[in-house]
């Protein structure tokens, strides 16, 4: 396999309060990204002992201090104005990272100029044999917002049987693992700070192709991720960001036309998703869906008349889009595995 450039690439961990994971993964990170990239790690103001630990343990390491928590979204902004490589490589501290990871995806966007933005497989670390939610192999969204993965839809994980082991051009990549070119990420200005956390890295894949440029996945390589490091996946928070920002995703990047009928049908799904989370898990659950559509309709005011995404490429060209509901097709039609959708506009030929 041929060799990559030092220094070409650049391993950035946003770290907040994650000593215990540094501890666990980082020295995976380094060994299997020594001479291939350097490795980066963004300190969100932590009040633990994390500075200490990489400081005496890890001098070769860059670190760089933020002043202040400023979420993954402003931590990374801030991070990557201070880094110069090619690609950066976006990656959650709670990740651990196989041999031979970096180079499959550096390949296969060197391959093609317009492939901005690639992750890797992503199997549980807890359940080795099984997708992880965060991305899985790959990630779509429906009609109406609703994010899903190859091997991954709402909470169903397929067991990874390498049945998603193609490169396929996709809709959004995991932030837990994202490489993206870094001419692209500042030419669209990075992560909308405005998220703080949550369904960015969707936001800025849409932007992405929107710009023309395009999004895959690469499964040659392999990364194992705890996920909920942070936020566990039940949290009225977690919650509450997600409802909140995929809203905000749609209202920045959707066409004026058919926009308010698409706010008021998302309205009603996630009014029916609450009182789902009234029975399943709780109050905290279902105030959180109320208020993340308040705040929606709060903070969507600082984006009038301010150009969000380059329109180069519309909506309706965006093949990677699933032109159907999947709350339809997983909850009425019972289709759970991914493989089993109507989704004729992916093709799976599209590996460079």
């Amino acid at each position: 396999m041929q060799s990559i450039q030092s220094k070409r690439v650049a391993v950035v961990i946003l770290n907040w309060n994650g000593k215990s994971f540094l501890e666990k993964f980082l020295p995976g990170v380094v060994r299997h990204s020594n001479g291939m990239a350097d490795v980066v790690v963004a300190d969100n103001a932590s009040s633990d002992s994390s500075i200490e630990f990489l400081e005496q343990n890890f001098p070769e390491v860059r670190l760089i201090r933020i002043p202040e928590n400023k979420g993954f979204t402003g931590g990374y902004n801030f991070a990557l104005k201070q880094i110069e490589a090619d690609y950066f490589v976006l990656l959650n501290s709670d990740v651990e990272v196989t041999e031979g990871w970096i180079e499959p995806i550096i390949q296969l966007m060197d391959s093609d100029a317009r492939i901005a933005a690639c992750q890797p497989k992503i199997r549980s670390y807890d359940r080795k044999d099984e997708f992880e939610y965060a991305g899985a192999s790959g990630g779509f969204i429906d009609k109406y917002g609703y994010p899903f993965c190859r091997g991954r839809i709402f909470q169903y994980l397929e067991k990874d049987l390498g049945q998603y082991n193609s490169n396929l051009q996709v809709f959004w990549v995991t932030g837990a693992a994202m490489f993206i070119r870094s001419s692209v990420f500042h030419e669209l200005n990075g992560l909308d700070d405005n998220f703080f956390a949550h369904m960015e890295e969707i936001d800025l894949c849409w932007r992405i192709q929107k710009a023309g440029y395009k999004v895959y996945v690469c499964p040659a390589s392999v990364i194992y991720h705890i996920g909920g490091g942070t936020l566990p996946k039940n949290n009225p928070r977690k919650t509450y960001f997600n409802f909140r920002n995929n809203l905000l995703m749609i209202y920045k990047n959707s066409t004026k036309e058919g926009l308010r009928r698409l706010l008021l049908m998302r309205t009603f799904l996630d009014v029916v998703a609450a009182f789902r989370f009234l029975v399943g898990t709780g109050t905290g659950d279902f105030t959180a869906v109320f208020r993340a559509h308040r705040d929606f309709h709060r903070i969507r005011k600082l984006y009038h008349g301010v150009p969000q995404a380059k329109n180069l490429v519309p909506n309706s060209e965006i093949t990677t889009i699933y032109r159907k509901s999947i709350i339809w097709s997983y909850y009425i039609r019972g289709k759970k595995i991914f493989s089993d959708l109507d989704f004729r506009q992916l093709n799976e030929k599209t590996s460079p």
